[in-house]
């Protein structure tokens, strides 16, 4: 059976029911809305130097405790502009540009920061404010596009889920962050599309409070997760072992997000919630559900009449979802609309987290949320990604879904770091801190 033979390691051996990857080029790229930043920089500007400058650089330390290749790292967001800029090794602000181009032009300016070899680090000063900002870590060169859009230039980034992509092949992860003028630092991980290369966090401070730290996955997580999948498909015979992409030489990779999967194999988990969709429908007809606005609205009661969940004080009503509303939680009943309330707004992402989670039928279920973490993804049918890589974190946090966040008691499984006195942002590539135990 396809990934029985991974282990810590590192090979699959028989390959039959995984996602291989086989890049094929530029020639064939697509561009999607969600791998494509605009920018409204003109083509005539290329390089600044620290214009906009915070009154304190924002210091940014990568621990290189990979096991493999050479790591490049790329830091890259949104200006104060909203221009899509670089910040190179030396602190130097890279603007790139199309030239006007409709096709995808390569950044062929020099944007990847070299980490030096293991268990060694380097520092980038952030001169300036940056907004949506990521920082990608790959094992080898990542591959970044330009091309000219309505609002100017737009950066494509690197797609885990386009074979298309020349990235596609290698092992790459990113953290999230933003960088206020007003030393305002928030920094996450996030699992909500995919999970590759492991990477973990901390933050020190200059207010004297103690350093925020999230470890990530532990150092074989890719592999266990992409094992424990193959045995979930034995066990239902649903493709999870087909999120796992491996490279050609057999390596896993990444693991996708059934959101991410779903977006390209639409019918592989087309029919999976529908039965447990059924059986909730049939239960909240006959018994309130209450949903925990954890807001001023306090606690709301819905009722299943006819097809439709309707709640107290909402302003619309409830059809069932599908598969891919679920896995997105931000589609079919579970899209937001302008003029929502603020009930409708706090049941979306309570109700969408209850189904992901599997707790609408467990004991005390009808109150949501309400029941403790260690009963979440235990009944079936539930989300395996989600279960397997909160598993394998190593302190439980990181995002697997939308609304991760969502928790009794506003417990916080999100992993995020956030100060308004930010010192130095440490990230560590393939393994966590040394105090982070695994």
């Amino acid at each position: 059976m396809a990934l029985s033979n991974i282990a810590n390691g590192s090979q699959v051996n028989n390959i039959s029911n995984i996602t291989i990857a086989r890049p094929r080029g530029i020639q064939n790229f697509t561009l999607e809305e969600d791998i494509i930043k605009d920018s409204y920089l003109f083509p005539s500007e290329a390089v600044r130097q620290g214009e906009d400058a915070t009154s304190k650089p924002l210091s940014v330390q990568f621990v290189n405790n990979f096991e493999g290749g050479q790591v490049n790292a790329y830091l890259t967001g949104l200006d104060s502009d909203n221009a899509v800029v670089f910040v190179a090794a030396d602190g130097t602000l890279i603007y790139p540009s199309s030239g006007g181009s409709h096709m995808p032009v390569s950044v062929s300016e020099r944007v990847a920061i070299l980490l030096p070899q293991k268990e060694e680090s380097i520092e980038v000063k952030l001169p300036r404010s940056i907004t949506s900002a990521r920082i990608y870590f790959c094992e080898g060169k990542l591959n970044f596009y330009v091309v000219n859009t309505p609002n100017g230039n737009g950066l494509i980034h690197p797609s885990a889920t386009d074979p298309n992509d020349l990235s596609f092949d290698l092992s790459w992860g990113f953290v999230e962050l933003t960088y206020t003028a007003d030393l305002t630092l928030y920094a996450n991980l996030s699992f909500v599309d995919f999970v590759g290369m492991v990477l973990g966090m901390q933050l020190s401070v200059l207010d004297g409070s103690q350093t925020q730290i999230t470890c990530g996955l532990r150092p074989a997580a890719i592999a266990d997760i992409c094992r424990e999948l193959a045995i979930q498909t034995n066990t239902d015979s649903f493709p999870w072992s087909n999120l796992c992409v491996i490279n050609q030489l057999g390596r896993p990779i990444r693991v996708l997000s059934p959101s991410q999967y779903s977006m390209v194999n639409p019918t592989d988990f087309e029919h999976y919630w529908s039965r447990y969709i059924d059986r909730v429908w049939e239960y909240y007809a006959t018994t309130p559900l209450i949903i925990n606005t954890q807001t001023e609205a306090g606690n709301i009661t819905c009722r299943v009449t006819g097809n439709l969940l309707t709640c107290d004080g909402d302003n619309r009503d409830y059809e069932k979802p599908t598969a891919l509303d679920i896995w997105g939680c931000d589609s079919g009943p579970f899209g937001k609309m302008d003029g929502d309330n603020i009930i409708h707004t706090a049941v979306i992402p309570r109700l969408c987290s209850a189904f992901v989670r599997s707790t609408l039928l467990l004991e005390y279920g009808n109150i949501q949320p309400s029941v403790d973490s260690s009963q979440y993804y235990r009944a079936n049918p539930t989300n395996h990604y989600s279960r397997l890589v909160h598993k394998y974190e190593i302190d439980g946090k990181g995002y697997t879904y939308a609304y991760d966040d969502v928790n009794p008691d506003h417990e916080d499984a999100s992993g995020t770091l956030s100060s308004g006195a930010a010192d130095t942002l440490t990230i560590f590539v393939g393994a966590p801190a040394s105090g982070c135990t695994s």
